[in-house]
């Protein structure tokens, strides 16, 4: 079905190549799992199989790429529309109506399909996404995970033969992105769909994968069976991770497989952790109860309520952050998440309730002044160095000509010393260049941009909504690293994810939303161990033992006798 013929590929003759001499064939029916390092030519290998390289995004091509006996070189994407489906990082930047409905039909309008075909069609996607709730809404008002949802139905009713999909399941909750895949999967074993997809969440997709095309950094590539491709790569799920500190042979792809072989692990696990002394989690504030906070608190909200028209996103929410303390939000696509966000921060919507943030400040002095202010009091200058969001599309605070132009005026505009968000910048993603606009940044490069840029004033309240996107590990190892530093100083540290591994590793309490109300709150190992949508790889391998991460599986292995 794809096959790419001693194919090189580089966007200009001064650049090396992203592929050189590429043969590989992908057959009908078939799940291809592309995984790399953030760089490595992941999105470029997508584009040739749907002809936006080098047709749309310019390039120089060599060798020849096939998809369903087409050659992209002489077909450009148009022709390819009935043939590729694709489906791309930012949903909502490639939304062309502005209904749910009349966003699952434009593609098959531009195709003419008969008016009958395209109302089984669009039924059909509804059933098999779980959108009916959806179908009538303005696609503006969708959360970011239904906006995603909602771009898969849109390229699915065009009835491709190959369907491509950049990071599909990074703005999805697990349930979501479980029913998404489950809908995936049916289109590859019942209708023979080949699917070629690219994700930086290994764990989420690696059991349903066929096979993986692995891109390293040096240029190489490699492809075949999952197992094979990732037994030595760098970049793998925890599962492996986990397999390979055990030794297990072979390497188990499922949760199923990995408990079947894990018992002689939890007995060492076990043994290793015999006449220890019971370890007790430091006691956490819990929001809207009336214990008494063990930290200074940086955040004291009460009674918010969030209504868009005649919804309710946010119902008489409670909730404090403390001083040095990673939060982290979980819920549902939908379960008022970003709206709580925003409600805290100050310029989005907050129907009602009070909300006090620690003063920003007084440069005169070097300290803050007074016992609290609400966020909405504060002007633009002196709320950046209080309370900042970080949004799930950081895109839109960008707006200078190129890297060091924002860099710059966002040490100016919060009074930090030169060079302070291009320190940041550079400790979160090493290489990207001063020069380079904005919106030539991959997704992940734009949203460590953006959190180097709200950092800058040294806020006391961090608020990130969903800050892995387009993140691989080793990208999320060091924005793990630089949000330990900031809870060490002392600041409060406010995520929403649904990134359970990132979570994990990073969050001291997990508080859990639903329908705009907190159903969970409490420390991240006890709220994570007890939830099967929510817990963490190796918390589901080692249940019933306490393990969250492989860091502290390692490390109690390296601690006993």
């Amino acid at each position: 079905m794809i096959t790419f013929d001693a194919v090189t590929f580089r966007y200009t003759e001064a650049d090396p190549p992203v592929l050189e001499d590429v043969n590989l064939s992908i057959a009908e029916g078939e799940l291809c799992l592309v995984v790399g390092a953030t760089g490595s030519g992941k999105s470029t290998v997508l584009r040739l199989v749907n002809g936006l390289a080098p047709h749309f995004s310019g390039g120089h091509l060599t060798g020849t790429v096939t998809v369903g006996g087409l050659d992209t070189r002489t077909h450009p994407p148009r022709d390819l529309a009935g043939t590729v489906g694709v489906v791309g990082q930012d949903p909502l930047a490639g939304f062309v109506t502005e209904r749910v409905e009349d966003e699952l039909a434009y593609s098959m309008e531009q195709l003419g399909v008969a008016a009958p075909v395209m109302r089984q069609r669009v039924e059909e996607v509804i059933d098999l996404l779980g959108l009916h709730r959806l179908r009538h809404r303005a696609l503006s008002t969708l959360s970011a995970g239904e906006q995603q949802r909602v771009a898969i139905g849109s390229a699915l009713t065009a009835g491709p033969r190959v369907l491509v999909l950049d990071e599909p399941t990074s703005a999805l909750d697990p349930h979501a992105a479980e029913e998404v895949l489950a809908a995936l999967l049916r289109l590859v074993h019942d209708l023979g769909v080949t699917v070629m997809l690219a994700e930086h969440r290994l764990e989420r997709v690696i059991q349903y994968a066929d096979s993986v095309l692995r891109l390293d950094a040096d240029g190489s590539l490699a492809y075949g069976p999952p197992a094979a491709v990732l037994a030595s790569s760098p970049i793998a799920p925890p599962i492996l991770e986990l397999g390979r500190l055990a030794g297990w042979e072979p390497l188990p792809l499922s949760i199923r497989d990995a408990r079947r072989v894990a018992g002689p692990l939890r007995e060492r696990l076990r043994a290793a952790q015999e006449g220890e002394p019971l370890s007790e989690e430091k006691p956490r504030f819990r929001s809207g109860s009336t214990e008494t906070p063990t930290s200074p608190l940086a955040l004291h909200a009460r009674g918010l309520q969030v209504r868009y028209g005649r919804m309710t996103a946010i119902d008489d929410l409670d909730i404090d952050l403390l001083c040095g303390e990673v939060t982290a939000l979980m819920g549902r696509n939908g379960s008022g998440k970003s709206s709580l966000l925003w409600a805290l921060q100050g310029t989005g919507t907050r129907t009602a309730g009070t909300v006090r943030v620690a003063d920003p400040p007084d440069a005169a002095v070097g300290a803050g002044r007074g016992a609290g202010v609400d966020p909405v009091t504060l002007a633009p200058d002196a709320r950046i160095r209080s309370i900042v969001l970080v949004p799930h599309a950081p895109a839109d605070l960008l707006y200078l000509e190129n890297v060091e132009e924002e860099c710059r005026e966002a040490d100016h505009a919060t009074g930090a010393a030169p060079g302070t968000a291009s320190a940041t910048l550079g400790r979160l993603w090493p290489g990207v260049q001063d020069s380079v606009h904005p919106r030539d940044l991959s997704e992940g490069q734009r949203l460590a941009l953006v959190l180097a840029i709200q950092l800058a004033g040294s806020p006391g309240v961090v608020l990130l909504d969903e800050p892995t996107r387009g993140f691989d590990y080793e990208a999320k190892r060091r924005l793990g690293v630089l949000l330990a530093e900031l809870a060490a100083s002392g600041t409060a540290v406010l995520l929403s994810s649904h990134d359970v591994e990132f979570v994990a590793q990073v969050a001291d309490r997990v508080v859990v939303l639903s329908e705009g109300e907190i159903i969970t709150d409490g420390p991240a190992s006890v709220v994570l161990t007890a939830s099967p949508g929510f817990a963490p790889q190796v918390a589901r391998i080692l249940r019933p033992l306490p393990f969250l991460t492989v860091e502290d599986v390692r490390s109690t292995l390296a601690g006993a006798p």
